[in-house]
């Protein structure tokens, strides 16, 4: 069974960085994308961003050139590295995985962590 648990997430004030961690369990796939989304207070899910196994990485618009996503496969660890973070950064922080190719498309992802809260501060 996938089991996904982040970690990492806290309060920042606007203009500061924060690094999110997701711990990776029980994934026996050599193909996959693994991705995090957000979710704000009354809003739908929104993709952020998504790297593949074969390296290539997908950014949401929004936080292109601010966001930096990467795997650790050694610690089976993916990391979200947000700098520049704005107060509409602010939501629940979620890992999940999918299968290949790369993708940010919420229905595409079967499991999921439980979230991380990020809140941004003006």
């Amino acid at each position: 069974e996938v089991q996904l648990v982040e970690s990492g997430g806290g309060s920042v004030q606007s203009g500061g960085s924060l690094t999110l961690a997701c711990l990776v369990c029980g994934y026996t796939e050599d193909f996959y994308t693994l991705g995090w989304f957000r979710q704000a207070p009354g809003k739908a899910r929104e993709g952020v961003a998504a790297i593949a196994s074969d390296g290539k990485t997908l950014y949401a618009d929004s936080v292109q050139a601010r966001f930096t996503i990467s795997l650790d496969n050694a610690r089976k660890t993916l990391y979200l590295q947000m700098d520049k973070l704005k107060t509409e950064d602010t939501a629940m922080y979620y890992c999940g995985s999918s299968n290949p190719p790369v993708t940010i498309r919420s229905p595409d992802y079967g499991y999921w962590g439980q979230g991380t809260q990020v809140t941004v501060s003006s």
